[in-house]
C-alpha cells in the first residue's frame, strides 16, 4: 500500500483535479507536505475532504484574465506612466508566493479568481506591483513616462541596473532573445534620486528630438562613480542642507563618505537612497499627481475629467490667461474639445478644479482648449485656458453635501481694501453683495466685488427654482 503521494497521486486518489489539490494546499484546506518535499502521507490524503476541495475551486482562471482584472483595478483610464498588467506579471506574482500556482505554463500560470480579486481590492496595488513585478525596457519607459530612447540612455549612464533577465521568443523578429528586467521601485525612484534631471521636459519631448541625456557621460566604475554631496542629498529628500547635517550627526547608521573631503564629503548614492528610504525621509512614488476638472455646460450639465501630472500656471495680471495642462486620453481630449468649442467657450464653466498645491478653483465661463500635444512616447498632453480675471475659489463642501459651485473668494490681484468684509480670508478685497440680478437671493453671498474687475455673479449653476420676486 502506498505510504506517500505527490500532488498528482493525491488528486487521483481523491478524484479531484490537480489544480483543486494545489489550491487546497495553498488555502490550508489540507496540511502542507508532511512526507518530504511535494509529498503527503497516506494519513493526510485519506483525511482530506474531497467534496470540500472540489467546492473550493469552481475553476482556475488564466493569467490573461487575471492580468485584465488587475489592470482594471488600477483605474480606467490607466494613470499616466502606469503600464497595464501582463500575463507574465501574474507569473512573477506566483513565483513570489503571492498567488497560488494552479497549473498551465509557469510563465503565464492559472490562478484562483478569489486571490486575484483580493489583490485587486488592495489600496496599495500600484506600490504592490512596483515591489514585486519587474519590468522590461519598453514597460520601464512607459512606467517612467518617457520614450524608449530616454530609457536606453538611463541604462547607458548606469543610473539603473537589471535585477534579472527573461528569454522571449520574438518569432519573426529575431527568435529567442534575452531581455533584461528592472525593478519597478527603482524605476519609480529615478525622478527622486536624480533631481538634477528635468523629468517633465523629458516626458514632453516631441518625436524625433535628440535626448538631452545623450550629452551626459556614464558613471565611472566602483563606489566612487555615483556619489552625492550633502546638498544633493537635501534635494533628494526635499529638505535644507542643515537638516541633512543634523541627520548625519544624530544617526549612527548614517552612511560613511566614500570620497571627497572632510568639508565636502561625498556619499555613495545607492547607500544614501537606501538610508533615506529606511528612515522614511523619502517614499517610493506610485505615480504622478492628477487634477480633477469638473466642467458645467447648459447643454450637457456636469462633466468630470482627470488630467495627470498637471501644470497650473496662474497669471499675475487679471488681463492675462490662466493655463492648465496635463496628460489625458484621446477620448477625454475629444470630449473636452467638443465641450469647449461652442462660440468663445462662454457657455462652459469650471465648476471645480482640484489640483495639487492650490485651493479648489472655479471659473464662470470662457474655458477653451488651446493646445493638444503628442509626445514622442505617444502620450497626449492637453492645455486649457481661461481669462485670469474670472478665476475664483470654489465653495467648500459642507458636511456630506457637495459644493454647489459658489465662488466664495476670488484670487487677489490687489491688496485687500478697508471695506473687505472678510479680512482673514485670502480674498484680495472682495466684498459680498446680498443680491444678484439673475439669481436673486438664492445664495449667500450671491455676488462679490473685485477692485479690478467690478461686480460679478458667483453662482456657477442656475438655481433649481425661480428666485423670489
Amino acid at each position: 500500500m502506498r505510504e506517500s503521494y505527490d500532488e498528482g497521486q493525491a488528486a487521483g486518489r481523491l478524484k479531484v483535479s490537480v489544480a483543486a489539490w494545489r489550491w487546497a494546499v495553498a488555502s490550508g484546506l489540507v496540511p502542507a507536505a508532511d512526507a518530504g518535499p511535494g509529498q503527503w502521507s497516506r494519513t493526510v490524503v485519506q483525511a482530506a475532504d474531497a467534496e470540500g476541495i472540489r467546492a473550493a475551486l469552481p475553476g482556475p482562471v488564466g493569467a490573461w484574465w487575471a492580468a485584465e482584472r488587475l489592470t482594471e483595478a488600477l483605474g480606467s483610464p490607466l494613470p499616466y506612466g502606469r503600464p497595464p498588467v501582463t500575463a507574465t506579471a501574474v507569473g512573477h506574482l506566483v513565483r513570489a508566493g503571492l498567488l497560488a500556482y494552479l497549473g498551465g505554463d509557469p510563465a503565464t500560470p492559472d490562478v484562483h479568481p478569489d486571490q486575484v480579486a483580493a489583490l485587486a481590492r488592495r489600496r496599495d496595488l500600484p506600490a504592490f506591483l512596483d515591489r514585486h513585478v519587474p519590468l522590461g525596457p519598453d514597460q520601464a519607459a512607459h512606467r517612467l513616462g518617457v520614450r524608449r530612447t530616454e530609457w536606453d540612455q538611463v541604462v547607458r549612464l548606469g543610473w539603473i541596473a537589471p535585477t534579472g533577465t527573461v528569454t522571449i521568443d520574438y518569432k519573426r523578429h529575431g527568435g529567442w532573445t534575452t531581455v533584461p528586467l528592472y525593478s519597478g521601485q527603482d524605476i519609480a525612484l529615478l525622478p527622486i534620486t536624480r533631481p538634477s534631471v528635468d523629468w517633465r521636459a523629458l516626458r514632453a519631448l516631441a518625436p524625433g528630438r535628440r535626448s538631452p541625456l545623450a550629452a551626459l557621460d556614464p558613471l565611472g566604475p566602483g563606489p566612487e562613480g555615483d556619489t552625492v554631496l550633502l546638498a544633493e542629498v537635501a534635494r533628494i529628500a526635499g529638505v535644507g542642507r542643515a537638516a541633512v547635517v543634523n541627520w548625519r550627526r544624530r544617526h549612527p547608521d548614517f552612511p560613511t563618505p566614500v570620497a571627497g573631503t572632510d568639508v565636502h564629503p561625498r556619499f555613495a548614492r545607492p547607500a544614501m537612497v537606501a538610508w533615506l528610504l529606511a528612515h522614511d525621509k523619502i517614499a517610493v512614488p506610485t505615480g504622478v499627481a492628477s487634477a480633477t476638472l469638473v466642467l458645467w455646460s447648459d447643454e450637457e450639465g456636469e462633466r468630470r475629467f482627470r488630467l495627470d501630472d498637471p501644470l497650473l500656471e496662474l497669471a499675475d495680471d487679471d488681463a492675462d490667461e490662466d493655463r492648465l495642462s496635463g496628460w489625458t486620453t484621446d477620448d477625454a481630449a475629444d470630449a473636452l474639445a467638443v465641450l469647449t468649442a461652442t462660440g468663445d467657450g462662454g457657455g462652459v464653466s469650471v465648476r471645480r478644479l482640484t489640483a495639487p498645491g492650490t485651493p479648489p478653483l472655479a471659473v464662470p465661463g470662457r474655458v477653451q482648449v488651446i493646445d493638444r500635444f503628442r509626445s514622442g512616447s505617444g502620450a497626449l498632453r492637453l492645455t486649457l485656458a481661461w481669462p485670469a480675471g474670472l478665476r475664483g475659489t470654489a465653495a467648500p463642501r459642507t458636511g456630506t453635501r457637495p459644493a454647489d459651485g459658489l465662488t466664495r473668494h476670488a484670487v487677489p490681484y490687489t491688496a485687500p481694501g478697508q471695506g473687505c468684509a472678510c479680512a482673514r480670508q485670502a480674498c484680495g478685497g472682495l466684498i459680498p453683495a446680498p443680491y444678484c440680478p439673475e439669481h436673486g437671493r438664492t445664495a449667500e453671498p450671491a455676488m462679490e466685488w473685485h477692485p479690478a474687475g467690478g461686480v460679478r455673479c458667483t453662482h456657477l449653476a442656475r438655481p433649481a427654482t425661480p428666485a423670489p420676486a
